[in-house]
């Protein structure tokens, strides 16, 4: 089993899904991260500009077969990243008292689903 190229505590921009190591710096949400060069997109976007004048949103340019293969376990990687701060999040909520059965209505799923995926118990 090979492993993906990326190290399990290594993060990834969320939008462009290049790793912190080829970015350097990365500004952190809950669960998401993003990158100078994503941010100067969305900027150009939020500002009205046509991007294709000024170039494509890196999140949107055209893969080839190597460069999709090479984004899939980089898109896993924030993929994980989500679901460690939703993870964190229901703790939080557990340890404020919420209760199992409000955690789950609040994500579209049971009460027993949501102890399933969060309460780390088997």
């Amino acid at each position: 089993m090979t492993t993906a190229p990326h190290q399990q505590d290594e993060v990834t921009c969320s939008f462009c899904l290049r790793s912190e190591s080829e970015l350097g710096k990365l500004v952190q949400g809950p669960g998401v991260y993003i990158c100078e060069e994503c941010i100067k997109a969305c900027s150009q976007l939020v500002a009205g500009s046509d991007l294709a004048t000024s170039g494509r949103a890196p999140w949107q340019r055209a893969l080839s077969d190597e460069e999709l293969l090479t984004q899939l376990p980089r898109l896993a990687v924030v993929g994980t990243q989500a679901e460690r701060a939703l993870t964190e999040l229901v703790r939080k909520g557990r340890a404020q008292g919420i209760t199992w059965t409000r955690i789950g209505a609040s994500l579209g799923m049971t009460r027993q689903s949501a102890w399933e995926r969060f309460s780390g118990e088997q």
